[in-house]
């Protein structure tokens, strides 16, 4: 037997109860947000830009607005492009919908390409930056939340046991990625 879906949050499950009941009476509402629709909102902190989206609905990941969310993530220094991994946008997600922030995730770093990982590898031994990094394969970043204390965000990304998550105080922002389940 299964254990219960990651994605079904509490609210998801009254959602649905709604909906099952609304159905089986035989009520129709025009226009009625779909159960499983994923957005997020991003502010990023390099460049002043914003995104809004909605990156899956209908039970699939909208390939036009993973594209979106491939432009802006990317390497701010130099342009490059990556993909971002998709589980990535569903654990910041579950932060979202855990914390109950209203709002967007203020990105620090994500994609980063190989040049600009090595120039930030070699401007400290203590930078913190890894040879190896997720951010070099689209399945990393680092944010914070305006409207949650650090130690909340850190802690949420903790219990979701579904990547690395750092903390670091001193710059304000925790990084999850999508490797194997670690902290520090």
């Amino acid at each position: 037997m299964e254990g219960p879906d990651p994605f079904v949050t509490r609210r998801d499950e009254r959602h649905m109860k709604v909906a099952v009941l609304a159905l089986s009476l035989g009520l129709v509402f025009p226009n009625a947000q779909l159960l499983d629709e994923r957005s997020l909102s991003f502010y990023h902190t390099h460049t002043g830009m914003t995104l809004v989206v909605t990156y899956y609905r209908e039970g699939k990941y909208d390939e036009g607005a993973l594209a979106a969310i491939d432009d802006f993530l990317k390497d701010f220094r130099n342009g490059a492009r990556h993909t971002i991994d998709p589980a990535l946008l569903d654990v910041l997600f579950e932060i979202k919908t855990r914390t109950g922030t209203h709002a967007p995730f203020q990105v620090i770093s994500a994609y980063r390409s190989p040049e600009t990982n090595t120039m930030l590898r070699s401007r400290s031994a203590k930078s913190g930056v890894a040879e190896q990094s997720m951010h070099l394969r689209g399945q990393a970043i680092d944010v914070r939340l305006a409207d949650v204390d650090l130690d909340e965000l850190r802690s949420v990304a903790l219990s979701l046991k579904r990547g690395g998550v750092g903390f670091y105080p001193g710059s304000q922002f925790v990084h999850v990625d999508t490797g194997r389940v670690r902290f520090w």
